[in-house]
Order: structure tokens, then C-alpha cells, then sequence
């Protein structure tokens, strides 16, 4: 990660203490100024108020504004605020984070309107039901919209937000003068039954999306349509918080072909399961941010290795990141790779989520179960289990927005997520933020899973024409990984094999 991962001084305590116990008071949307303007964060943060400006800062120290850009870096610790500009200028110091404001998640699963009142509330568009489902910030479902009609008795974009009893919980809500925000994560909003509608409604239950031209995004749509059948639809992963990791050597060279010269030679090495080990199932996502891995910091062990800026030659861990202003990057040695005369294992390093704490260096087997996350089970998934395939990766990050039994694989052109780090390697274009040159495949080709490794090998030579060592990283999603988008799987923790220590 860019920073030290911040201890928060904040207790249980303090905590709770910031929870809404409000009354069972109707807010009305028309008195309440700040309806259009709420502030979407997916993990626990600080809201930093500095005059008209406001900086959301996560568990980690790094502080983004309302935009999304992430413009300083904050030690909780000491109460210091940096800016991420060219003269590091002071922001803040000796900010109380035990006295700020603390902003809890706000899921959305679909384009959808947020309403900020005494809470944010999700919209949702119109499902196939005719029903606007409403979500609080955890994703569980309240409630719906009611539309008020006009006097022909067509429905307006006005209504009330009603609880699931039929009570309003927020009165006059116009979706017209709402903002569309576009998913943060990939969960189905839970079901919610037809609501209780008002007299005022015609029993009507409302329109389908309206949006005028001062919406920041594209209009929603019915949600039958808003689903996203892809990898690109990958949450952030944990190239969302400023670390990296990298992977080792596969794929033979241009050609889809899955050679694995880097990996070792001699057969599969012994894959032993660890004893007491973590088990589960869960997915696999992928990323390449070029930062220096969390498991390369000193305060983090400082095992992982780290390389310069073209991720080539190894250094010292006391240089920084180059995702904020350092010299460390990682290290292009570390790409996935296979081994010769063991076609069903694969071997990368990965990210884990940052709740599980202390998995530097431990090891994981996936195996496959044919599916793929998102909705994005298709003949490249299946084939991943058809063919009995594994993959043991190695842990040298960890990200704040992973969830729990995802790994998230370094893979180049995996997609650079929040931070990019890669403008110093001379590679040409990375494909979609998150999800990378796949998910511009799946784009391009309208998800046909028969086209996609063809489009992802001529994306990858393209891409890293220059860079062998990170063009066979690339391929490996093409060939060994049959270009198949988020694929699920079961893991369980396994004695490290020496083919990923020595490239750690």
C-alpha cells in the first residue's frame, strides 16, 4: 500500500455512539438541503470538513474527495493530513479523528438514486414487479417508492418513500432532482414485497426511471437490464487501496500457447494442506496497479520483494511507492506461471481482504467450480473445472474493499484500478479501469465467451510489446485461465510450494 496501514484511535464505543437513533418523525425531502448531495463511501471512513470542502478519509489513511480522486494521504495516528501534490502541502494537523464524523457504507448494486435525509436511502429502478424498490446503506430492503399522480392521473417523479408497513419515512421526493450513482458492488438488492400504496397513487407504483440533464450519469433502466453479465463488473479490488503485489512468468510468447517457462521444471511440486488451516469459497478477481505490495512494507514484514519503477530491477523496501511518489514498484518477476509437466496448477500472488489481517506470505489452492461470479458463468468458467485446473497463489497485498473469499490475482492487464503506478513501465493502453483488457473483450464482443481468449492474446501483444516478462503474465489469462472473467471457486490454505517462495 502507498501508506502504513493507520491504527484508528476510535473505540467500540465511540463508534456507536455515532449510530442514528432518531425518532419516528416523516422528513420531508423539500426541507432538506443536503438530499442531493450525499456522500457515498463503501467502508467505514472520516468525514474531514475544511471550509466548502470535504475529504472522506478510509482506515487507511488515504483521503479522497467528494469526486472520488484520492488528493492526500492522513496519519490518524498524529493527526496529519498531507496533500498529494508536487510540495506535500499540509492540509491539516493535529486533526481529533476521535471527534469527526464517521460515514458507514452505502452499498448499491445497480444504477440507482441516493437520497441523503437523516440516512442515505437507494432507489432503485423499477423492477419487473412495477415495484422502485428502496435499500438502506447495508443493502437491506425498507421499503419502496410511492409516485404521487397529477390531476389526468399520470405518475410524477414525486413520491414518498414508504417503510414496508406503508408508512413514510421520507415525504416528497422528487427523483428528477436526484443524481444516478452507478454500483459499488454486485449483490442483488434483497427482495421486498409489493408495497402498501397511498391513496394520492392511484395504486400506481410509480414510473420507470426519469432523469433530467443534470444527472451525472447515464439513466439506469430497468433493472432486469442493469445487471452486469461480465468481469467487468469487478468491484474495486484491492488496487483500490495503494499497494500492489506481482506475479510470475507463464505463457510461452505471443502465441495463446501455455508453455510456463519461468515456473520450474519436474512435474507438479507436492501441494500439502496446511493443518488448521482457512477454507471457504469465493472468487477470483485481478488487477495490476504497479504499487508496491502491502507485504513489501517494513512495518508489514517487508518480505515481498520490490522492484524500481519499470518493475525489473529489485531495491530496497525504504523507498516508498511509486503510486505515491516513491520508487518501489512491483516487481514484473512475479507474474502467474506454470510449471513444465503440470498443466492443471497455476501459480500467482494475490490480494486478501484487510479484515483478515496477517496473511502476508501464507498460500492458498482455488479450485474451480465451473462457475463464474457476477452472473458470468459460461464455457470459459466450466472449462476451469473440466479440466480439474488450480490455482495457488501466494498473499502479498491485501485491500480494504476484498471481500471475504476473494483473491484478487496480479495478472497484468488485469486492470489498474484506483491507483496506477505503471506509467514509468513504457506498456501501451491497460484496458478498462477495473477489469482490464478483458472486460474491453467482453465489451467489444458482446460477452461471447468463444472470442474472448483471440481478443485478449492480440490485446496483451499489443499491450506489452515491449515487456516479454509482462506480456506472458498476460497471456496467462488468455491461455491457462481460458480468459474466463471472475471464476468461483473453493479454497483451503496449503503449505507455500518452493516455486512461489523464491519469486516472493
Amino acid at each position: 500500500m502507498k501508506k502504513k496501514l493507520f491504527t484508528l484511535l476510535l473505540s467500540a464505543a465511540a463508534v456507536a455512539l455515532i449510530c442514528n437513533c432518531g425518532d419516528d418523525a416523516v422528513i420531508n425531502a423539500d426541507n432538506n438541503n443536503n438530499s442531493n448531495n450525499p456522500i457515498i463511501v463503501t467502508q467505514p471512513s472520516f468525514l474531514y470538513r475544511d471550509g466548502d470542502k470535504n475529504y472522506i478519509i478510509d482506515a487507511y489513511g488515504f483521503v479522497t474527495n467528494e469526486a472520488g480522486d484520492t488528493v492526500a494521504l492522513a496519519d490518524i495516528a498524529t493527526g496529519l493530513i498531507v496533500a498529494l501534490d508536487s510540495e506535500r502541502t499540509i492540509i491539516a494537523q493535529n486533526v481529533n479523528f476521535a471527534e469527526l464524523e464517521i460515514l458507514s457504507p452505502t452499498i448499491i448494486t445497480e444504477p440507482a438514486w441516493v437520497l441523503h435525509a437523516d440516512k442515505n436511502y437507494v432507489i432503485h429502478p423499477m423492477n419487473q414487479h412495477g415495484v422502485n424498490i428502496v435499500t438502506d446503506g447495508s443493502g437491506a430492503a425498507i421499503g419502496s417508492m410511492v409516485f404521487k399522480t397529477d390531476s389526468d392521473g399520470n405518475p410524477t417523479t414525486v413520491g414518498d418513500i414508504v417503510d414496508l408497513e406503508g408508512n413514510v419515512l421520507v415525504g416528497n421526493v422528487d427523483l428528477a432532482e436526484l443524481n444516478i450513482y452507478q454500483p459499488n458492488t454486485n449483490l442483488n438488492p434483497t427482495p421486498v414485497p409489493v408495497p402498501v400504496t397511498s391513496s394520492s397513487s392511484n395504486d400506481n407504483p410509480g414510473p420507470g426511471p426519469v432523469v433530467t440533464s443534470s444527472s451525472s450519469v447515464d439513466n439506469p433502466g430497468n433493472s432486469s437490464s442493469s445487471k452486469t453479465n461480465s468481469s467487468s463488473s469487478t468491484p474495486k479490488s484491492s488496487s483500490s487501496a495503494a499497494k500492489s503485489s506481482s506475479s510470475s512468468a507463464k505463457s510461452s510468447s505471443s502465441s495463446a500457447k501455455s508453455s510456463s517457462s519461468n515456473g520450474g521444471s519436474g512435474g507438479c511440486p507436492a501441494i500439502k494442506v496446511k493443518s488448521g488451516g482457512s477454507t471457504g469459497s469465493g472468487w477470483a478477481t485481478r488487477y495490476w496497479d504497479c504499487c508496491m505490495p502491502h507485504c513489501s512494507w517494513p512495518e508489514h514484514g517487508g518480505q515481498a520483494k520490490v522492484c524500481d519503477s519499470r518493475g525489473k530491477n529489485p531495491i530496497g523496501n525504504g523507498s516508498g511507492s511509486v503510486c505515491s511518489g516513491g520508487a518501489g514498484a512491483a516487481c514484473t518477476s512475479q507474474i502467474p506461471f506454470t510449471v513444465d509437466g503440470c498443466d492443471e496448477y497455476g501459480f500467482a500472488f494475490a490480494a486478501v481482504p484487510a479484515s483478515n489481517g496477517g496473511q502476508c506470505g501464507k498460500c492458498f489452492q482455488l479450485t474451480f467450480t465451473g462457475e463464474g461470479h457476477y452472473s458470468s458463468t459460461n464455457g470459459n468458467t466450466r472449462k476451469l473445472k473440466n479440466q480439474n485446473k488450480k490455482l495457488i497463489v501466494m498473499v502479498t497485498n491485501i485491500g480494504g474493499d476484498v471481500n471475504q473469499g476473494q483473491f484478487d490475482i496480479m495478472i497484468p492487464g488485469g486492470g489498474v484500478g484506483q491507483f496506477n503506478g505503471c506509467a514509468g513501465m513504457g506498456w501501451g493502453a491497460q484496458g478498462e479501469q477495473y477489469g482490464g483488457l478483458l472486460s474491453d473483450c467482453e465489451k467489444e464482443h458482446n460477452y461471447n465467451a468463444g472470442k474472448m481468449a483471440s481478443c485478449l492474446t492480440e490485446k496483451c501483444n499489443k499491450a506489452f510489446g515491449s515487456d516479454e516478462e509482462a506480456k506472458k503474465g498476460c497471456l496467462f489469462l488468455a491461455t491457462w485461465m481460458n480468459a474466463a472473467g471472475n471464476p468461483e471457486h473453493n479454497y483451503v490454505e496449503v503449505e507455500c510450494p518452493e516455486v512461489l517462495k523464491k519469486k516472493y
